[in-house]
């Protein structure tokens, strides 16, 4: 039973305003950002990608991901725009990914991860 049900009135029409200012779908904006850029992977590859462009080989190594995974997870960090993908048809062909401007916004989350990780984890460096 709804509190409006309780207290026994209508519920209130929203006006526009009001209803562009509820509350989203989600518990919170965290949710929304951990889906995402929360998987492993996609942290990991973002994390690689703020040295700079690299390319796809390089990442894998630099990752130890599967070529499939690899492959999956940039290909889904294009799609939400934090990753252009660059293809140099010279011989030999090569594709190259780099942050775009929404992946670079995330480089002081990632040092706060690390300032928190130092603080917080340090019982696991020993």
């Amino acid at each position: 039973m709804s509190s409006q049900e309780l207290a026994g009135s209508e519920p209130a029409e929203t006006t526009d305003a009001e209803s562009r200012n509820a509350a989203p779908d989600t518990p919170c904006p965290v949710v929304d950002s951990l889906e995402q850029i929360g998987s492993r992977w996609r942290l990991v590859v973002l994390h690689e990608l703020l040295n700079g462009e690299a390319r796809f080989n390089e990442l894998k190594r630099e990752t130890d991901a599967n070529a499939r995974t690899l492959s999956r997870v940039l290909d889904d960090l294009q799609e939400t725009g934090f990753v252009d993908r660059r293809l140099e048809e010279d011989s030999p062909v090569a594709t190259y990914y780099s942050l775009t401007d929404k992946g670079e916004s995330l480089a002081p989350v990632f040092e706060e991860i690390d300032d928190w990780a130092h603080e917080w984890l340090a019982e696991c460096d020993a």
